[in-house]
Formats: C-alpha cells, structure tokens, sequence
C-alpha cells in the first residue's frame, strides 16, 4: 500500500523559508511512470498544483510559483521536499503531497493516486 506523509513546522514567519518533507513508503520515488507532487489548498481556496519531481530527478513547477519553489529528493530516504522562499500570509495553506502513476503528463487532480494527510502551514500577518 502507497503512503504518504508531510512533515515540517507548522509556522513559519513572514519572508523566511518554508520547507516540508513527504515521506513515501510502498513505492520508491525512482519508480518507472511515477512522479511525486506538492499541492496546496489555501483558505477558502480550491487545490493548487504547485510543482512535481519525476523518476530522474527533473522537476516542473507552477509559472507562479516557479520563482519561489523548489522540490528535491532523498532516494536513500525515499523521501522528497518542498521548499518554498520570501512566505506571506498569503501562502498559510494546508499543504499536500501526492503521487501518480502514469507520468509522464501532468493528472492533477484525478490522476494523483495517493495523497499525503496534509500539514496546515501557517504564516501570521
């Protein structure tokens, strides 16, 4: 069975760096055909695609957040990362990670497979 799970601190000041972990276990992050992905959902808002990390390592983001985001891996630890630079309160978001199985080609959302439980992250105004 697929699992996900986001840790990292719940928040996080204005103009510091968010980073977040996904621990995947039941699939590894090098698997043919899957890639791996943070998704946000913040306040009041519908899920938003925020990047992906496929099985060689490549990573594609989101254009508006693509100055902002980053997403790496640890293979040894079958885990990968978010980090996020510069937060406002405008980024307090339930923050998400999740896999498919049929990269390559984007399937957000219906195409993600497995989805972490979500980690709130909040940054105070």
């Amino acid at each position: 069975q697929v699992q996900l799970q986001e840790s990292g601190p719940g928040l996080v000041k204005p103009s510091q760096t968010l980073s977040l972990t996904c621990t995947v276990s039941g699939v590894s992050t090098t698997t043919a055909s899957y890639a791996f992905s943070w998704i946000r959902q913040r306040p009041g808002k519908g899920l938003e695609w925020m990047g992906i990390i496929a099985r060689d390592g490549s990573t594609f983001y989101t254009p508006s957040l693509k100055t902002r985001t980053s997403i790496s891996r640890d293979t040894s630890k079958n885990q990968f990362f978010l980090t996020l630079t510069s937060v406002t309160p405008e980024d307090t978001a339930v923050y998400y990670c999740a896999t498919q199985s049929s990269w390559p080609g984007l399937s957000f959302p219906r195409g993600m497979d497995f989805w972490g439980k979500g980690s709130l992250v909040t940054v105070p105004s």
